[in-house]
């Protein structure tokens, strides 16, 4: 292994580690500092100092403290993904969309908060629901930790029983598209939003398998212990209650 520019070994040395084995690594926060510089609606930029081995002295790193988020890859009889196209600032786009939202309800488990986001993003419910991927949406400046859900046996939500949307969410366009089409919408670069991109290539890995990776909807989650359990089971509000 070399360098770029070809005179030596690159630095770090290779793991004898078997492929099974790679595992991104938790440790301990280590901060020696810690700052508030900004204090948002929903989320704050803090200022962390802390020491690494190989350093010498404290590096500093501003990066935004998140409150974690869900994806839903829902996923018809037909075999078509839903895309829904939102507004989004920051970026000066309208990006194409699997449903998503924050985890910003406190002591919402993931699997409820992925209910709520359908329900409320596409007045969809799912009697299947699965874990497609897991990721860190910008691991060098953000906390954010994103789960994607696959959600199966869809039913649509009665009019009477729809939440009403606002802001970016209102009147939002949608399509269904075979695995195919969002594939391909993904490859070549036409949809960029990073929880579509995994959440798709996810799940054309696992229909490419027979679904043989598939983890059950409460597998654990690290990067956020307490959204990994079952939590409440999520009821679309005004529902008849099946057993009263």
């Amino acid at each position: 292994m070399h360098d770029v520019a070809g005179h030596g070994p690159a630095s770090g040395s290779p793991s004898e580690a078997t492929a099974g084995q790679i595992a991104d690594l938790p440790v301990e926060a280590g901060a020696l500092s810690r700052d508030v510089v900004f204090s948002g609606h929903i989320w704050d930029i803090v200022r962390e100092g802390f020491t690494l081995p190989a350093h010498e002295g404290v590096i500093s790193r501003d990066f935004m403290e998140h409150p974690g988020a869900v994806g839903v890859v829902a996923l018809d009889a037909q075999g078509r993904v839903l895309l829904q196209r939102q507004r989004r600032q920051p970026v000066r786009r309208e990006l194409w969309e699997v449903p998503a939202g924050l985890l910003d309800v406190e002591g919402e488990a993931g699997l409820t908060g992925a209910q709520r986001e359908l329900y409320e993003e596409a007045d969809l419910t799912a009697a299947t629901w699965n874990v497609l991927v897991d990721l860190f949406n910008s691991p060098g400046s953000s906390s954010e930790a994103i789960r994607v859900y696959l959600a199966r046996d869809l039913e649509v939500v009665p009019e009477e029983l729809r939440h009403h949307r606002t802001e970016e969410e209102a009147g939002m366009p949608a399509v269904w598209l075979s695995l195919d089409e969002a594939l391909d919408a993904v490859l070549s670069g036409r949809v960029g939003n990073p929880t579509t991109v995994a959440g798709v290539l996810a799940l054309a890995a696992n229909v490419s398998t027979g679904y043989s990776r598939l983890r059950p909807a409460d597998a654990p989650w690290d990067a956020r212990p307490a959204a990994g359990g079952p939590g409440e089971t999520f009821v679309v509000p005004g529902a008849k209650d099946p057993l009263g």
